[in-house]
Protein backbone atom coordinates (compact mmCIF):
# COMPACT_ATOMS: atom_id res chain seq x y z
CA UNK A 1 0.00 0.00 0.00
CA UNK A 2 1.30 3.71 -0.91
CA UNK A 3 -0.12 6.98 -0.45
CA UNK A 4 -0.87 8.47 -3.47
CA UNK A 5 -1.39 12.45 -3.51
CA UNK A 6 -2.87 14.26 -6.65
CA UNK A 7 -2.79 17.60 -7.28
CA UNK A 8 -5.88 18.62 -8.49
CA UNK A 9 -5.58 22.17 -11.88
CA UNK A 10 -4.87 19.73 -14.77
CA UNK A 11 -4.28 16.85 -13.58
CA UNK A 12 -8.21 16.02 -12.38
CA UNK A 13 -9.82 19.05 -13.96
CA UNK A 14 -8.54 21.11 -16.97
CA UNK A 15 -8.43 24.96 -15.63
CA UNK A 16 -8.95 27.10 -19.01
CA UNK A 17 -8.42 30.47 -17.72
CA UNK A 18 -9.19 32.04 -20.99
CA UNK A 19 -12.45 30.78 -21.13
CA UNK A 20 -13.34 33.89 -17.81
CA UNK A 21 -12.26 36.63 -19.97
CA UNK A 22 -13.80 35.32 -23.72
CA UNK A 23 -16.43 37.85 -23.63
CA UNK A 24 -14.62 40.51 -23.00
CA UNK A 25 -12.28 39.78 -25.73
CA UNK A 26 -12.52 39.05 -29.37
CA UNK A 27 -9.61 35.86 -29.42
CA UNK A 28 -7.88 34.32 -27.11
CA UNK A 29 -4.73 35.86 -28.32
CA UNK A 30 -5.98 38.81 -27.33
CA UNK A 31 -6.73 37.67 -23.36
CA UNK A 32 -2.70 36.61 -23.87
CA UNK A 33 -2.17 40.39 -24.21
CA UNK A 34 -4.03 41.59 -21.34
CA UNK A 35 -2.45 38.90 -19.02
CA UNK A 36 0.98 40.20 -19.74
CA UNK A 37 -0.58 43.28 -19.46
CA UNK A 38 -1.53 42.95 -15.53
CA UNK A 39 0.84 39.68 -15.08
CA UNK A 40 -2.33 37.46 -14.46
CA UNK A 41 -0.43 34.49 -13.36
CA UNK A 42 1.58 35.81 -10.71
CA UNK A 43 -1.55 37.86 -9.79
CA UNK A 44 -3.36 34.97 -9.20
CA UNK A 45 -0.98 33.00 -7.70
CA UNK A 46 -1.33 35.33 -4.30
CA UNK A 47 -5.02 34.17 -4.26
CA UNK A 48 -3.59 30.96 -4.05
CA UNK A 49 -1.49 31.82 -1.72
CA UNK A 50 -4.18 33.05 0.53
CA UNK A 51 -4.83 36.84 -0.07
CA UNK A 52 -8.65 37.35 -0.75
CA UNK A 53 -10.83 38.84 -3.79
CA UNK A 54 -11.18 42.55 -1.85
CA UNK A 55 -7.52 42.35 -1.28
CA UNK A 56 -6.39 41.18 -5.02
CA UNK A 57 -8.96 43.52 -6.22
CA UNK A 58 -7.31 46.51 -4.22
CA UNK A 59 -4.13 45.69 -5.87
CA UNK A 60 -5.60 45.70 -9.36
CA UNK A 61 -6.98 49.26 -8.72
CA UNK A 62 -4.13 50.53 -7.22
CA UNK A 63 -1.54 49.13 -10.10
CA UNK A 64 -3.82 48.54 -13.40
CA UNK A 65 -7.11 50.74 -12.83
CA UNK A 66 -8.44 50.01 -16.16
CA UNK A 67 -8.44 46.57 -15.86
CA UNK A 68 -9.61 46.10 -12.22
CA UNK A 69 -13.17 45.36 -13.66
CA UNK A 70 -12.16 42.32 -15.34
CA UNK A 71 -10.07 41.45 -12.80
CA UNK A 72 -12.71 41.20 -10.44
CA UNK A 73 -14.85 39.40 -12.65
CA UNK A 74 -12.53 36.52 -13.22
CA UNK A 75 -13.71 35.58 -9.18
CA UNK A 76 -17.16 35.11 -10.74
CA UNK A 77 -16.44 33.83 -13.48
CA UNK A 78 -14.17 31.51 -12.28
CA UNK A 79 -16.47 27.95 -12.59
CA UNK A 80 -16.39 28.69 -16.61
CA UNK A 81 -12.73 27.67 -16.23
CA UNK A 82 -13.41 24.27 -14.47
CA UNK A 83 -15.93 23.17 -16.42
CA UNK A 84 -13.98 19.75 -17.47
CA UNK A 85 -12.65 16.73 -15.80
CA UNK A 86 -9.86 14.89 -17.19
CA UNK A 87 -11.68 11.75 -16.69
CA UNK A 88 -9.09 9.00 -17.74
CA UNK A 89 -7.21 10.64 -15.09
CA UNK A 90 -10.22 9.92 -12.54
CA UNK A 91 -10.23 6.65 -13.57
CA UNK A 92 -6.84 6.01 -12.71
CA UNK A 93 -7.76 7.61 -9.08
CA UNK A 94 -10.15 5.10 -8.65
CA UNK A 95 -8.43 2.38 -9.63
CA UNK A 96 -5.38 3.13 -7.05
CA UNK A 97 -8.32 3.28 -4.28
CA UNK A 98 -9.73 0.16 -5.32
CA UNK A 99 -6.57 -1.09 -5.14
CA UNK A 100 -5.80 -0.27 -1.50
CA UNK A 101 -3.91 3.04 -1.63
CA UNK A 102 -4.86 5.95 0.35
CA UNK A 103 -5.79 8.93 -1.66
CA UNK A 104 -4.88 12.55 -0.99
CA UNK A 105 -4.89 16.13 -2.69
CA UNK A 106 -2.64 19.01 -2.59
CA UNK A 107 -3.51 21.72 -4.25
CA UNK A 108 -2.78 25.55 -5.34
CA UNK A 109 -5.90 27.27 -4.94
CA UNK A 110 -7.23 29.94 -3.71
CA UNK A 111 -10.10 30.81 -0.47
CA UNK A 112 -12.76 31.79 -2.30
CA UNK A 113 -13.17 29.70 -5.35
CA UNK A 114 -12.41 26.60 -3.97
CA UNK A 115 -16.01 25.74 -2.77
CA UNK A 116 -17.12 26.47 -6.24
CA UNK A 117 -14.87 23.56 -7.68
CA UNK A 118 -16.47 21.46 -5.04
CA UNK A 119 -19.97 22.80 -6.34
CA UNK A 120 -19.35 21.84 -9.94
CA UNK A 121 -17.36 18.83 -9.14
CA UNK A 122 -18.63 17.23 -6.16
CA UNK A 123 -15.89 14.05 -6.64
CA UNK A 124 -13.69 16.40 -5.01
CA UNK A 125 -15.21 15.86 -1.69
CA UNK A 126 -15.19 12.52 -1.82
CA UNK A 127 -12.38 11.11 -3.79
CA UNK A 128 -9.63 11.81 -0.82
CA UNK A 129 -9.38 11.03 2.69
CA UNK A 130 -7.82 15.06 3.36
CA UNK A 131 -6.98 18.02 1.01
CA UNK A 132 -4.49 20.48 1.51
CA UNK A 133 -5.11 23.96 -0.14
CA UNK A 134 -2.61 26.10 -0.24
CA UNK A 135 -4.59 29.32 0.40
CA UNK A 136 -6.25 27.60 3.74
CA UNK A 137 -2.19 27.14 4.63
CA UNK A 138 -0.59 30.89 3.16
CA UNK A 139 1.46 28.07 1.98
CA UNK A 140 1.78 27.38 -2.16
CA UNK A 141 3.92 24.81 -3.88
CA UNK A 142 7.24 23.90 -4.29
CA UNK A 143 7.25 25.33 -1.04
CA UNK A 144 9.03 22.08 0.91
CA UNK A 145 6.58 23.30 4.12
CA UNK A 146 3.17 22.66 2.48
CA UNK A 147 3.83 18.93 1.47
CA UNK A 148 4.98 18.73 5.27
CA UNK A 149 1.01 20.10 6.35
CA UNK A 150 0.16 16.70 4.59
CA UNK A 151 2.35 14.62 6.04
CA UNK A 152 2.61 16.02 9.34
CA UNK A 153 -1.36 16.25 9.53
CA UNK A 154 -1.98 12.55 8.20
CA UNK A 155 0.99 10.95 10.08
CA UNK A 156 2.30 9.99 6.60
CA UNK A 157 6.20 8.91 5.87
CA UNK A 158 7.19 11.00 2.88
CA UNK A 159 9.19 8.01 1.18
CA UNK A 160 5.72 6.05 1.22
CA UNK A 161 4.07 9.30 -0.82
CA UNK A 162 4.06 9.65 -4.70
CA UNK A 163 2.79 12.74 -5.63
CA UNK A 164 1.42 13.52 -9.30
CA UNK A 165 1.61 17.11 -10.59
CA UNK A 166 1.95 19.21 -13.89
CA UNK A 167 4.18 21.30 -13.05
CA UNK A 168 8.05 20.72 -12.96
CA UNK A 169 8.69 22.94 -9.79
CA UNK A 170 6.33 21.44 -7.93
CA UNK A 171 7.49 17.69 -8.44
CA UNK A 172 10.71 18.99 -7.81
CA UNK A 173 9.43 20.41 -4.27
CA UNK A 174 8.10 16.64 -3.58
CA UNK A 175 11.19 14.90 -4.21
CA UNK A 176 13.12 17.39 -1.81
CA UNK A 177 10.39 16.82 0.36
CA UNK A 178 11.31 13.10 0.36
CA UNK A 179 8.16 11.84 -1.72
CA UNK A 180 8.53 10.13 -4.87
CA UNK A 181 7.00 12.13 -7.55
CA UNK A 182 5.31 11.96 -11.35
CA UNK A 183 5.13 15.00 -14.22
CA UNK A 184 1.70 14.39 -14.96
CA UNK A 185 1.81 14.69 -19.17
CA UNK A 186 -2.02 12.77 -19.73
CA UNK A 187 -3.32 10.21 -18.02
CA UNK A 188 -2.56 7.76 -20.49
CA UNK A 189 1.43 8.47 -19.08
CA UNK A 190 0.29 8.32 -16.01
CA UNK A 191 -1.26 4.99 -15.78
CA UNK A 192 1.76 3.68 -17.41
CA UNK A 193 4.31 5.24 -15.12
CA UNK A 194 1.91 3.68 -11.86
CA UNK A 195 2.26 0.51 -13.70
CA UNK A 196 5.83 0.33 -14.06
CA UNK A 197 6.36 1.50 -10.26
CA UNK A 198 3.89 -1.75 -9.40
CA UNK A 199 1.28 0.91 -8.48
CA UNK A 200 -1.08 -0.46 -10.37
Amino acid sequence: MSNIVFDIGNVLIAWDERAAFRSAFPDDASIDQFFAKVGFYEWNLEQDRGRSRSEAVAVANAEWPDCAPLLDQYFDRFPDTIQNKINGSWSTLHDLKSSGHRIFGLTNWGAETWPMAKELHPELTTAFEDVVVSSHEKLIKPDRQIYEVLTDRNNLRPDECTFVDDSPKNVEGARLAGWQALQFVGPDELRKSLKELELL
